[in-house]
């Protein structure tokens, strides 16, 4: 089998001298860059299997690259896992809403961080929304196969993991789905994501959705549904 490739984005030489020469004593191959234009650059090209990006970048920062990539039909389905300063809060949070799948936070154990990015690796194929039939609950219309959401005819904007939520819940309505459950028929089994991240896409959804986000109900203890 070819070695994965990560590619690794960090303004820092000492950051991205340290995380290559972990991930390449665990055998993966390693493209480093330093600011966010040549990330998308070989991003694009390379089509790596996993992405690690920092957020305070030159040129364009995290943030503005996870947005870009996640929007992109040939770079939508590249894991990306920000790194990013303990206390910002607040860009964790937008950086998931744009569609980034997890973070770690710095200063970070290189052996968690190579832990982290196999257990990304070798999560299970997600089952595909290609073939599968439309959707319709009430006012919300789901076509999987466009990828597309249109609640009372109107077009919603969705990033492609609160797409994949959305249609996981909206399939059986009044099931209710735990968050590890949501994260594996999202992401596939044994993918590193928080609760956390979880209810921030929900959060989300429920944000596009607007007088209909009540359709996605919280189960306190259990997990979330789709309204009957």
């Amino acid at each position: 089998m070819p070695k994965a490739n990560i590619l690794i984005v960090d303004d820092e030489q000492d950051i991205l001298d340290l995380v290559a020469y972990n991930l390449s004593k665990a055998r993966y191959q390693c493209t480093c860059v330093m600011d966010g234009a040549e990330a998308l650059r070989s991003a694009r090209a390379a089509q790596p299997d996993l992405i690690l990006l920092d957020l305070m970048l030159p040129v364009l920062d995290g943030l503005e690259v996870c947005a870009i990539l996640k929007n992109d039909p040939k770079t939508k389905n590249i894991p990306i896992v920000m790194l990013t300063a303990k206390g910002t809060e607040t860009d964790i949070v937008h950086g998931l809403e744009l569609g980034a799948d997890d973070y770690i936070t710095k200063p970070f154990s290189p052996k968690v961080l190579v832990a982290r990015v196999k257990a990304v690796l070798r999560r299970l194929p997600v089952e595909s929304d290609e073939g599968a039939s439309p959707i319709t609950r009430n006012e919300v219309h789901i076509h999987p196969g466009r990828h597309e959401v249109r609640v009372n005819g109107a077009p919603v904007d969705l990033t492609h993991t609160e797409f994949k939520v959305l249609h996981v819940l909206a399939r059986r309505p009044g099931w209710v789905f735990t968050r590890s459950q949501i994260v594996d028929a999202v992401h596939g089994a044994g993918y590193p994501v928080t609760d956390r991240a979880v209810d921030v896409h929900i959060v989300g959804l429920r944000k596009k959705l607007g007088a209909y986000g009540d359709y996605i109900e919280t189960v306190r203890g259990v997990g979330y549904r789709f309204k009957e």
